[in-house]
This record gives C-alpha cells, sequence and structure tokens, in this order.
C-alpha cells in the first residue's frame, strides 16, 4: 500500500499550464464570438428568431464532426489536429468579416462548427498526456477551470467591443488569436507516443453510458444559455444574465473545494451526487418564488454539480479506453453534448415560447434524473 505520507506527484507541470492556457483561450475567444454574431446578422437584417440560426447550424456542425475529427485526430495526431483547427478558426474568422450578406454566415456555420470540435477533442487528448495517473481526477478539475473563465470574461469583452466599435474588430482579433494558438500548438507534447491509431475505428462501448448522461444533462444545459436571460428580462431584473455568470461562480466554487478535498481512490463514485445537486438547482429555478434571488441561488447549486459531471466522466474514459482511440472516446462525448445542447435549446425552448419558463425548467430538471439510473450503475462499475 502507497505510503499515505508521501508527496503526490507534481500537477503543475509546464505542459500542464500550455494544454490550460490553450483551452482558456480557445472559449475567451469563441465566447466573444457567439454573442456578437447574432447581432451582426440583426444588423445586416435578421430577425430576432432568425438571429438565433448561426449557432444552431454551428452546433449541428460541431455534433456530426466530433464523431469524424475524433478518430481522425486519433490517426493524424492531436498535436497536428489542434494546429490545423486553430489556423482554420482563425480563417473562419477572418472571413466573418468579409461578409456583405447573413446568409454567408449560415454558409460557413456547419464546417466552422466541425473545426470547433477538432479542436476539443484534440484538446482534449492532449491534455490526456500530460495529467499523472494518479491525479488524473484533480487534474482534470483544475483544467476544468479553463472554459468557464474564458466564459464569464469572454462575453463582457466582446459586448463591449461590439458595442463600442461593431463587429470588425472582433473578427480581426480573434483571428490574430487563433493564429497564437495555433503557434502555441506546435510545443504541445509529441503525438502518440504509444502510436496511433491504425483505421477509422467507432469509440469503445465503455462511451455508450457516459454519453447517454450528458446528453440528457445537456438538454437543460441548452435552454439555460438561451433562455435565462430572456426570463431575467421579461421579469425586469437588475443584472438579467445572473443565472449564468453565478453559474460559472459555482462551477469554480466546487472545484476549488474538491481540489482541497480529493476525489478519493474512485472518483466516479461521486457522479450521482453531482447529478443530483445539478438537477435539484433546475428545480429550484422552476418551484422557487422571485425573481433574482431564485436565479442565483438555483445557478449556484446547478453550477457547482454540473461542474463535475464532464470532470468525472472524463476521468472514468482515461481509466477504461485505449489511448489510441481517445480522440475517438472525446469525440463521441462532444457529439452527444452538443446534440442534447441543441434538441434542449430548440424543444424547451419551444415549451417555454408556450407554456412559460418554470415549465421548461422543470422538464430539464426530469432529464437529468432520467439519467439517474445510468449514473448510478457508472459509478458502481
Amino acid at each position: 500500500m502507497k505510503d499515505v505520507s508521501e508527496p503526490r506527484t507534481r500537477l503543475l507541470t509546464r505542459q500542464f499550464a500550455l494544454v490550460w492556457s490553450l483551452t482558456f483561450v480557445t472559449f475567451f475567444a469563441a465566447f466573444q464570438l457567439f454573442p456578437t454574431v447574432p447581432l451582426r446578422l440583426r444588423e445586416l437584417g435578421a430577425s430576432l428568431a432568425e438571429s438565433g440560426r448561426f449557432m444552431s447550424l454551428f452546433t449541428a456542425g460541431s455534433a456530426v464532426g466530433a464523431l469524424f475529427t475524433g478518430p481522425f485526430g486519433d490517426r493524424v495526431g492531436h498535436r497536428r489536429l489542434v494546429i490545423a483547427s486553430s489556423l482554420l478558426f482563425a480563417g473562419f474568422l477572418g472571413a466573418y468579416n468579409l461578409l456583405p450578406t447573413r446568409w454567408g454566415f449560415y454558409l460557413l456555420a456547419v464546417p466552422h462548427g466541425i473545426v470547433w470540435s477538432g479542436l476539443l477533442t484534440a484538446t482534449m487528448a492532449s491534455l490526456a498526456k500530460v495529467l499523472p495517473e494518479d491525479r488524473r481526477a484533480d487534474g482534470l478539475s483544475l483544467y476544468g477551470l479553463a472554459s468557464p473563465g474564458g466564459v464569464i470574461v469572454g462575453p463582457l469583452l466582446g459586448l463591449w467591443i461590439f458595442q463600442k466599435w461593431g463587429f470588425a474588430p472582433i473578427g480581426w482579433n480573434l483571428a490574430a488569436l487563433f493564429l497564437l494558438l495555433g503557434a502555441l500548438g506546435t510545443i504541445l507534447p509529441e503525438d502518440h507516443p504509444q502510436g496511433r491509431a491504425t483505421g477509422f475505428k467507432w469509440p469503445d462501448a465503455a462511451v455508450v453510458a457516459p454519453c447517454l448522461i450528458l446528453f440528457c444533462s445537456a438538454l437543460g444545459y441548452g435552454a439555460l444559455g438561451s433562455y435565462t436571460a430572456q426570463e431575467g428580462l421579461a421579469l425586469g431584473m437588475p443584472m438579467p444574465s445572473a443565472f449564468l455568470s453565478f453559474m460559472a461562480v459555482g462551477m469554480v466554487i466546487m472545484r476549488l473545494v474538491m481540489l482541497k478535498r480529493g476525489f478519493g481512490r474512485r472518483p466516479i463514485r461521486k457522479l450521482p451526487g453531482m447529478l443530483l445537486g445539478a438537477c435539484a438547482g433546475l428545480a429550484l429555478l422552476a418551484l422557487l418564488p422571485g425573481g433574482t434571488p431564485r436565479h442565483v441561488v438555483s445557478a449556484l447549486l446547478y453550477g457547482a454539480g454540473y461542474s463535475m459531471l464532464h470532470t468525472l466522466i472524463n476521468a472514468k474514459l482515461l481509466e477504461s479506453v485505449d489511448p489510441k482511440r481517445r480522440g475517438s472516446a472525446f469525440g463521441a462525448l462532444l457529439f452527444a453534448f452538443d446534440l442534447g445542447i441543441g434538441l434542449g435549446s430548440f424543444s424547451l425552448g419551444w415549451t417555454i415560447g408556450h407554456y412559460g419558463y418554470r415549465l421548461g425548467w422543470g422538464l430539464g430538471a426530469l432529464a437529468m434524473l432520467a439519467a439517474l439510473p445510468l449514473a448510478l450503475k457508472l459509478s458502481r462499475d
């Protein structure tokens, strides 16, 4: 048995910091783009309903593309895919600035989403190479601060730039930023020290249950980004973005707590509890009275539970999936997640439009609850 007094393997290495920084910058940049493209489309004549079409097409491209970019990265190398995806992403951003009509945005959204899926799956697979085996859950929890950090800061800066100078500076600045990401990708770990995958292979059967859990949880998540702020505006809340902002705060707090407490020998055992916490957050959003306090309390609880779902599932996959096929495994997870976001935004959005916000939040909570039997089974396997 390992001596408990023995110091733990070092986690904060140069390579880990590089992958963390790549992810932070990716989300920081992307979440300047996502809220400002609809505003640019409105300038080009799109209606309020039509302005959301770009994200629907982008997400569709990401979901379908992830099934292929994951295995593709296993074959050609994840470092190469990070570099290529970053450079292509920069090309798309520059192209948006040159488009005089909105249909061009819709035309580019799907291939742009495919490139996004390649960047995310390749980055996650690169992360697997820099995490020490005995601290994977700790590393994934710390790594998980990168994306919400970018999500917190990116929209604020992007909307401020758009209101002051318009869309063009955002497009050109982000194109330059992704060129820098491509350059940073050249110092990622060498591709596949265990050897590359041969031929195209679908993900292992081990990813089926995790994919279904993420799909069910993403149904509610997909509606939160589109409709919590709109509910805040309808209620006259002084901070309409309260749910999204405090959801990110809840994510950060939970990750810091878990880093201090540790995950134990089998981190996946915490999955059902985290799923129930996120489900309870959505249920409170549906049932509590009031406006801002309801959004803040439910967001903190939802964010705290939801933030750990990806961490625990990814840690489980790193243990159970062949290292040569990690790209395809993460691609399958991204497919399930994006598919859930798209369907949730559409179906719960329809419910909200016809029957009100609270019923939409309640159905999102029920969708998460439906994943509980799978989470319990996965935690015992």
